[in-house]
């Protein structure tokens, strides 16, 4: 989608293309994020590297939130674009639900940070990209959802499970073939970290757990009940049982 939009812009309006199309090699960028659908819910990951070029810049970096009580929202590409843009969504999530006494429903959510992907595109086409991966649950239906975008704002439903980042391609080959819809939040969690580690093996952007300096993915959980964060000593714990089982 994003190389026939530069096309299409080149051959049609090429005035308005900007200088650089290509990714910058000076910013900080967030890697791999990953959502897997549960018999209840979804499961969120994300690893904690960012690198500038092919240098790590950051072991510590979180790049999986909780957009409200009901939704996640994960990031991939520049850093400092994707954190704000999170972030902005979680507030204006906040907003409204101040203003209307209610929570937009979970396919308005999805819209608004399309909206939100759509007025970074100049960025974008300067290379200067990030685009999120969102996650939530319906509480009255208990329906759970994912939805990617491209860096032109499009949106895009995904059925079981979704990875954005360097480590995707990895990480999508594991999400499928470990992926149930009766999958519990201990299995799916575990598939995620499963996920996550395969990844990081294939590609130098993405970090798996590290138990010797205790960094480990940041995984959270919706469900109709609502958010959770999983707390690190967990995700330790069920790392070190994957590992038992190779």
């Amino acid at each position: 989608m994003e190389a026939s939009f530069v096309a299409h812009l080149q051959q049609q309006h090429p005035e308005l293309m900007p200088r650089h199309t290509e990714p910058r090699q000076d910013l900080m960028e967030a890697t791999t994020i990953t959502a897997l659908k549960f018999a209840d819910g979804v499961v969120m990951a994300g690893d904690r590297r960012a690198t500038i070029g092919n240098r790590i810049a950051s072991s510590h970096m979180e790049k999986v939130f909780a957009a409200d009580s009901h939704s996640l929202v994960g990031v991939a590409g520049v850093a400092g674009v994707a954190i704000d843009m999170a972030r902005l969504f979680a507030v204006e999530l906040e907003h409204y639900e101040k203003l209307e006494g209610t929570q937009l429903s979970l396919l308005g959510k999805a819209n608004r940070l399309a909206a939100l992907v759509r007025g970074h595109l100049g960025h974008a086409m300067q290379g200067i990209s990030a685009v999120p991966l969102f996650a939530g649950v319906t509480p009255a239906t208990r329906d759970a959802r994912i939805f990617s975008y491209d860096i032109t704002g499009g949106r895009f439903e995904e059925r079981n499970w979704q990875s954005i980042g360097s480590g995707s391609p990895y990480a999508l080959t594991t999400l499928k073939r470990l992926w149930s819809p009766e999958a519990t939040s201990h299995q799916a969690i575990e598939a995620s970290l499963q996920a996550m580690i395969d990844a990081a093996d294939a590609d130098a952007g993405t970090a798996g757990p590290d138990p010797l300096k205790g960094l480990y993915p940041v995984v959270y959980v919706v469900t109709g009940d609502g958010v959770t964060k999983i707390a690190e000593s967990v995700i330790a714990e069920l790392v070190a049982g994957l590992e038992g089982k190779h």
